[in-house]
């Protein structure tokens, strides 16, 4: 590879770690070709993109980009793959699941959310990581919650304040 060339990667990784705010660092080393594909296969089911990158150039497009992927850095040894998605816990699913039948890819780390995870011990709390889209969710469930309670109380109790009363306090009661 020219110095080019690597200088063209490493942009286009600084560009990759910018637009992405969930990342995580793997090492699939030693799957062979049909497991590899069967891995890319369940990534791309799963919304994740799964990239195979030098550790070097990784390292120098970590260290480009405006980002502060911390203690990152030093698990880049060995095999490493990115895997990027939008959920943030889409690519521990992944992992989690392939590994019932593989003891790979292996957990190095992850960065989600300006959060660092370092280590494959960390993967069941990365799992139940919930997604922004089930945050928001539960926090509009919340909030619609005592409003519901008052339009049931109206329309159990029907027109009256008192009748009002009595129904929202036999509900705190």
């Amino acid at each position: 590879m020219t110095r080019e060339e690597k200088s063209q990667v490493i942009e286009q990784l600084t560009a990759h770690l910018s637009e992405n705010s969930i990342i995580y660092l793997t090492d699939i080393s030693g799957l062979d070709a049909g497991t590899t594909s069967n891995l890319r296969r369940a990534c791309f089911k799963a919304g994740v993109t799964l990239n195979v990158v030098k550790n070097t150039l990784l390292a120098k497009a970590m260290e480009s980009s405006e980002k502060d992927f911390g203690e990152l850095s030093e698990v880049l040894k060995g095999n490493t793959s990115l895997m990027v998605s939008e959920k943030s816990n889409a690519p521990a699913r992944v992992i989690k699941e392939f590994r019932r039948k593989s003891d790979k890819p292996i957990l190095k780390g992850a960065y989600i959310e300006q959060s660092i995870y370092v280590g494959d011990d960390l993967l069941d709390t990365l799992v139940e990581i919930e997604s922004k889209e089930e945050l928001i969710g539960d926090i509009i469930g919340l909030l619609q919650s005592p409003a519901k309670t008052v339009i049931s109380a109206l329309k159990n109790s029907g027109d009256t304040i008192a009748g009002i009363v009595k129904t929202l306090s036999e509900r705190e009661g």
